[in-house]
């Protein structure tokens, strides 16, 4: 079968489409036939080696969705013919995939492939920032930056369903549009507005409750500017480069705020509440509070080219490679 194969880190060009021997699934794994695997930004990262890779050559990709063709031994909650999704453990960049069976969720038929391997991690993060990181409530007014991101949409419209007020962050007028479909019921061009100021504005002084930052740098500290007394920054990207440490005081100068790097990780080490999450994400697309929107599609071989756009910013919503 192929797969993509990293042999030393780099840009997109490092990205290798070869033929791979698989193995039989070991214990507790299950042997996946891929459908659609989802290309985040974590995947850039491990290409580059702003996240160490488990070892060279590896296959990247965290995300995807497929079928289960066979079980290893004391697999005992799937079986062939399962239709699965995950976000996890890497290599998803491939035809087919052994994986820990821990790893998956039993997929609804409502749910297509893509669509699945398109929400996985981007929309278990967006649960455990709405739902877990700050809990959005009814009449609550919350900043999401990269509004026209994969996260940034689901963020728009889960929290819109929530009956927040949503303000987002977006770097072009047609972005904005797609912020706007979504839910955001208010825009700022963050390239040409000071968005500070504007949720100033907007808000009449009264500020967020929380802002969802998947930015980083470029956006930090004006970020804390946003937020109302006692509001909550939750870090949880770095598109445009980690934050720098900064005086844990100025949290306290700007109205006792509180500040948060969670990772999806963190929340999924425990069963029961990834199993949890996952149902919550899988009603809230089932009940039509989130549509995902794939913005592009490309086959496995193009995964350079997968790349290319989304680090140049050039992709709206999710974007997912054809095995």
């Amino acid at each position: 079968m192929r797969a993509i194969r990293i042999h030393q880190n780099g840009g997109p060009d490092v990205l290798k489409l070869e033929e791979v021997d698989l193995p039989k699934p070991g214990k507790g794994e299950v042997r996946l036939r891929q459908h659609a695997v989802g290309v985040n930004f974590i995947d850039i990262y491990f290409r580059n080696g702003f996240y160490p890779a488990p070892g060279l050559p590896f296959t990247p990709g965290n995300e995807g969705a497929g079928e289960v063709v066979e079980v290893g031994p004391e697999v005992k909650d799937f079986r062939p013919g399962d239709r699965v999704a995950y976000v996890g453990a890497i290599g998803a960049y491939a035809q087919e995939r052994n994986i820990e069976a821990r790893s998956l969720f039993k997929l609804p038929r409502g749910i297509s492939y893509e669509t699945a391997a398109a929400m996985m991690l981007k929309g278990l993060t967006a649960q455990y920032l709405l739902r877990q990181t700050y809990r959005v409530k009814e009449g609550d007014t919350i900043l999401v930056h990269a509004a026209a991101g994969g996260v940034g949409l689901i963020l728009c419209q889960w929290g819109r369903a929530l009956g927040a007020t949503v303000i987002g962050t977006v770097g072009s007028p047609e972005k904005a549009r797609l912020a706007a479909k979504a839910g955001a019921q208010h825009t700022i061009l963050y390239h040409h507005e000071d968005f500070a100021k504007r949720v100033e504005e907007i808000t009449q002084g009264a500020k967020c409750a929380v802002v969802y930052d998947g930015v980083g740098k470029a956006t930090f500290p004006g970020s804390l500017d946003c937020l109302k007394p006692f509001g909550m920054f939750a870090s949880f990207g770095s598109a445009s480069g980690g934050i720098d440490a900064f005086d844990i005081g100025l949290l306290g100068r700007k109205g006792s705020l509180f500040a948060t790097r969670p990772t999806l990780f963190t929340f999924l080490a425990d069963r029961t509440r990834a199993e949890k999450m996952a149902r919550d994400l899988f009603r809230a697309v089932g009940s039509g509070d989130v549509t995902i929107h794939v913005g592009r599609r490309l086959p496995l071989a193009e995964a350079a080219e997968a790349h290319r756009a989304l680090e140049a910013r050039e992709t709206t919503g999710s974007l997912v490679l054809l095995p």
